[in-house]
């Protein structure tokens, strides 16, 4: 691998626009960059995703969203993280060496979900045949549990997988383990890898952890505030920090108790940006008219600490 800028701060997991018929929307990618670095000053992307509903995507719908989003993205972005997790391990192999090709900053892969590795060994396995089809592309594992029931630890994981996987960066750590992430950390005492947090409403506690940055969807509309809790952390003057991460939180609590999942946050994201981000895919169902008036009037009404 080339020398690369490190990869740290906000990475917004990306929302695939799709047009009311259920079609990918190409077209508007153009305008979702722009929104992102001039409105949010988020510079870093990860694409199909769970937020970018990648497995509900063909193939072929994912390429082409991996490849806007690098073309669009060009002197504009620092990094476009292509997710090419996939149950089938050839699909997967296939969007790697198609996300090498294209020239993404990275890769990452969920573990397979349905027949699930029970052990580290097998996900490694699996990880490595993966890695191995993009050799000169930094690669990431993407750590859900709550979504792929794969609940082998972490620091378990990455004991000698530098070994297996020579293009291992880091990991995208979507889970509420803060021990398992930290361990993580400590065990990353040279910080040659890179570990980014993605449960956003506690994303303070991983900063304070060590965490090097972050992926979430908040960050395609809240980028800027929590571009400001991250100043605030490094000062350090902890107790504004606290106060973006609580403004977050309370925002996050009060969506998730009407129901929150990516159609509601696309619902989010067309009315904050003004970007139409389109329906989900089935067997998602749109957000209702009731859960965007609440939840705009919500978001509204937060006044955060810069006077916003």
């Amino acid at each position: 691998m080339t020398s690369r800028k490190k990869l740290q701060g906000l990475v917004a997991a990306t929302v695939t626009p799709m047009t009311p018929d259920g079609q990918i929307n190409l077209p508007v990618i153009c305008q979702y960059v722009d929104y992102l670095v001039n409105v949010q000053n988020v510079k870093n992307v990860f694409v199909n995703g769970t937020t970018g509903e990648g497995l509900s995507l063909s193939i072929q719908e994912r390429k082409q969203l991996a490849e806007e989003w690098v073309c669009q993205g060009k002197d504009k972005l620092d990094h476009v993280i292509i997710h090419v997790g996939a149950l089938s391990l050839p699909e997967s192999q296939e969007l790697a060496r198609h996300a090498a090709a294209i020239g993404a900053g990275g890769i990452a892969v969920i573990a397979p979900f349905f027949f699930k590795p029970t052990n580290k060994d097998e996900l490694v396995a699996f990880l490595q045949k993966v890695a191995s089809e993009a050799p000169d592309t930094p690669f990431y594992y993407y750590h859900i549990p709550p979504l792929t029931g794969v609940k082998i630890r972490v620091e378990e994981l990455l004991d000698g997988i530098k070994e297996r996987i020579p293009t291992f960066q880091g990991v995208k750590f979507s889970d509420t383990d803060l021990l398992d992430f930290a361990q993580c950390i400590h065990k990353n005492e040279t910080e040659q890898l890179e570990f980014l947090y993605g449960v956003d409403e506690q994303l303070l506690g991983a900063l304070a952890a060590g965490a090097n940055g972050a992926v979430g969807s908040t960050y395609n509309y809240l980028g800027r505030q929590t571009n400001l809790m991250l100043q605030a952390f490094a000062k350090p003057d902890l107790a504004l920090a606290r106060q973006y991460q609580f403004l977050t939180g309370e925002f996050l609590n009060f969506v998730i108790k009407l129901g929150f999942g990516v159609a509601q946050t696309k619902a989010v994201m067309t009315f904050v940006s003004g970007i139409p981000m389109g329906p989900p895919r089935l067997p998602l169902l749109d957000a209702s008219e009731e859960f965007i008036v609440k939840a705009k009037a919500k978001l509204d009404s937060i006044v955060w600490p810069d006077g916003d």
